[in-house]
């Protein structure tokens, strides 16, 4: 069995805990691996502190920066198919989503903002005259400092990528902690970032329990950020836990999205896609459109082709390219699931489909759950409002676009949307009054680089991507220069001395 240690300090640590790591698909122990306790979380603070503060990284050159950073880039993609099959044994999503999605989805972001580094920071620099009094300023981006960064399982190499491409191309050093329960990818990242000729200290990897290292992490005041993305209750209490030395935070909450289908809308575009929008990844998305309005014109004919296409999907291994949807995560995560659905019929909800474990003696090892669809549920039930996190989705009608809108914004998240409508005017109109992050106009889950991601209200606050997510890991410095003739400003003669 492998096994896997801590990265600190650009070197491996073993710790006194221990973890296995099992495969969601089939309960199989796939790794042992180190755990953090309380040593090892100082070592880890103490080494990117050190490393920002007396390292090199912050003070390379930008050109050396990138080089470093197309570099992890590469080995990446050099590593593909046994980063793909890993990500796929850990996490239990299908072998083509880590291989044509997770894993070179990460190889870019990395690239991307190695690419753009140069860039974003020099158009930051400005030289600004003041138009009232003799006195100049330059206003330039520096690197926030010690950043940590807590990922999810959902996505444990994607969105850990997403965090550390912006962190160190921007400059910080990093203490990386990944969910616990996923951890393998990101640790075999780590060592393709030790063959990069990336600097001790300047990333460090300490899987952990979240609870106990979380509350250090956030309330230490030797990290100058906290990015997080995971569930808005342990969000609220990295706010708490941080609250007691100020700090720079993005976080990203998860949500409740709603899918808005016109009646103008390609029928079959927006059934398959809307199947891709709630059943990919088993549903454990924060940005799964769980939620689906129809246009009651087409509803029939839309629930009729929905249900038929949502019960032909084949559950299975992920290693199967056959598969269309794997495992859940673990058996709480579906457990919590049969709740939430026992709780939504007990309210009235009717369930067309799905619904259970399913029956194949195939999958009776793993956590598997049937693609799930509900009807004649309301906006007052709890299925309606509380995020779910699996493939289970809300069918609801609606009679015109006022509607439409007020049930779609009937959340305390607002993350993420589609619409769909082959009337785009129609569509960028309504999407002005749509309350969310993101919005999706004849497609879904369309994540670029370049633009930014992040959702409003429950949902959290900062952006991750494009210029905007980097400058979060930035922070703004004014220099004023005083311009006053003979080199006396006018608070020399304040005091009449």
């Amino acid at each position: 069995m492998k096994s896997y240690s801590l990265c600190i300090n650009g070197e491996s640590k073993d710790s006194k805990v221990k973890k296995d790591i099992i495969n969601p698909a089939t309960k199989e122990v796939l790794a042992m691996v180190s755990f953090a306790d309380t040593r090892e979380v100082e070592l880890a603070i103490e080494s990117a502190r050190t490393a920002f503060d007396s390292g090199p990284w912050p003070s390379m050159s930008l050109a050396e920066r990138k080089e470093i950073l197309l570099k992890i880039s590469d080995g990446i993609l050099e590593n593909l198919a046994q980063l793909a099959q890993i990500e796929t044994l850990n996490s239990g999503k299908p072998i083509k989503e880590t291989t044509f999605m997770d894993v070179p989805s990460s190889a870019e972001t990395f690239k991307y903002f190695a690419n753009n580094l140069e860039e974003f920071l020099k158009s930051e620099d400005k030289d600004i005259e003041s138009k009232v009094s003799p006195a100049k300023a330059s206003l330039f981006r520096q690197p926030r400092g010690v950043v940590a960064l807590i990922v999810p399982f959902n996505y444990p190499l994607l969105i850990a990528s997403w965090k550390m491409a912006q962190a160190l191309a921007s400059g910080n050093t990093i203490i990386l902690k990944p969910a616990s329960l996923t951890p393998l990818s990101v640790l075999e990242l780590g060592k393709i970032i030790s063959n990069s000729g990336m600097p001790r200290g300047v990333v460090n990897i300490i899987p952990a329990k979240g609870e106990d290292v979380g509350k250090l992490l956030s309330a230490d005041k030797r990290i100058d950020m906290i990015s997080f993305t995971g569930s808005n209750k342990v969000g609220r209490k990295i706010l708490k836990h941080s609250a007691k030395n100020v700090k720079k935070l993005i976080m990203e909450l998860g949500g409740k999205s709603a899918s808005i289908i016109l009646k103008e809308a390609d029928l079959e575009a927006a059934v398959n896609s809307s199947l891709c929008s709630i059943f990919l990844n088993q549903g454990q998305m924060c940005t799964a459109m769980s939620r689906i309005l129809i246009d009651e014109a087409i509803y029939d004919d839309f629930v009729s082709d929905f249900i038929k296409k949502a019960e032909k999907i084949k559950l299975g291994n992920g290693l199967d390219f056959q598969t269309q949807m794997g495992p859940l995560i673990s058996a709480s995560q579906r457990e919590s699931i049969i709740e939430h659905l026992e709780q939504a019929q007990t309210q009235g909800a009717k369930i067309l489909s799905g619904g259970k474990i399913p029956s194949d003696p195939d999958l009776k090892n793993g956590f598997f759950f049937e693609p799930t669809v509900l009807t004649d549920v309301n906006e007052d039930m709890d299925i309606f409002k509380e995020e779910v996190f699996g493939p289970v989705v809300c069918l609801s009608k609606f009679s015109n676009i006022n509607q439409s809108i007020s049930l779609a914004n009937k959340s305390d998240f607002a993350l993420a949307a589609s619409i769909w409508s082959k009337d785009e005017a129609k569509a960028r109109e309504l999407a002005k009054k749509i309350d969310a992050g993101t919005i999706w106009i004849n497609t879904y889950g369309m994540f670029y680089n370049e633009l930014p991601y992040g959702g409003f209200k429950q949902s959290g606050f900062g952006k991750e991507l494009g210029k905007e997510g980097f400058l979060e890991y930035t922070r703004l410095k004014n220099v004023v220069i005083d311009a006053a003739k003979d080199s006396k400003p006018l608070v020399n003669y304040w005091y009449g001395f």
